[in-house]
């Protein structure tokens, strides 16, 4: 029977860890680039989505999952999926309802042209370039809802950053009790919880990083990327040397 390593990590604490501090940096990262840098919403676009490009490109070289790569190509997501949704709201003017709405459909869009080509969309089961690459543009637009959505819930409905938190970060508890005590589907407690940590982490990213007069603690940008870039890395790196040598995975007739 033939095997194939598998190319992303498997979903621990440690993946969850990194996986919201990934999304808080993607906040408050574009935030710098394009406010604080005055580098402009376009330009910052362009400039980011080439630099994942590479990185992507990158990414698929690996035949394993490797740590430092699969990371970057994360919070490089993570940042471009933000000025994406910025982009739409701020400058064209598309309400953070639509836009929610339109990431939602693209998102739905993707699983299902993921299901119908590979009958699965689970994490374990992401041994090819090409459900690498499903999962990439899955995980792209999980990101951009997510910033749609945060902000919708602190922004316009007027939650605040803290309230809006405490909501997604409820919203996942609950996913949790789901999959542990009520054997909730396990693909669909991933993806869900996936979605989720992203507008948890946005709200985290706008709450530390935003004036006290809009309801932050005025860490700032720069300051707030930094910090969590470097617990990133710092895990990174330990994750990297705690790494066994990958185990070969069999194929499932079925995924």
């Amino acid at each position: 029977m033939q095997k194939l390593l598998n190319r992303v990590p498997e979903v621990t604490v440690y993946f969850w860890i990194i996986k919201v501090l990934a999304t808080t940096v993607g906040e408050t990262a574009a935030d710098f680039l394009a406010i604080t840098l005055n580098l402009g919403l376009g330009a910052t676009s362009l400039i980011m989505s080439g630099v994942l490009l590479l990185a992507v490109l990158f990414q698929l070289r690996f035949k394993r999952y490797v740590p430092a790569s699969f990371w970057t190509v994360v919070v490089l997501i993570s940042i471009v999926g933000t000025l994406i949704s910025d982009k739409l709201i701020d400058d064209m003017g598309v309400s953070l309802v639509t836009t929610t709405a339109m990431f939602s459909v693209a998102l739905l869009a993707v699983f299902a042209l993921w299901y119908a080509n590979e009958k699965t969309l689970a994490m374990h089961s992401i041994n090819t370039a090409k459900r690498e690459l499903f999962y990439w543009a899955a995980v792209l637009f999980t990101f951009a809802l997510g910033t749609a959505t945060g902000d919708l819930l602190s922004e316009a409905l007027g939650l605040g950053y803290k309230t809006a938190a405490f909501v997604f970060g409820a919203a996942i508890a609950i996913i949790a009790i789901g999959y542990y005590r009520f054997a909730m589907n396990a693909i669909l407690a991933f993806w869900l919880a996936y979605i989720l940590t992203r507008p948890l982490g946005a709200s985290l990213g706008d709450l530390l990083s935003q004036p006290t007069a809009n309801g932050g603690f005025n860490y700032g940008t720069l300051g707030t990327s930094m910090l969590f870039l470097s617990i990133i890395a710092s895990l990174v790196i330990y994750l990297s040397f705690k790494q066994k040598k990958p185990a070969l995975l069999p194929i499932d007739p079925q995924d």
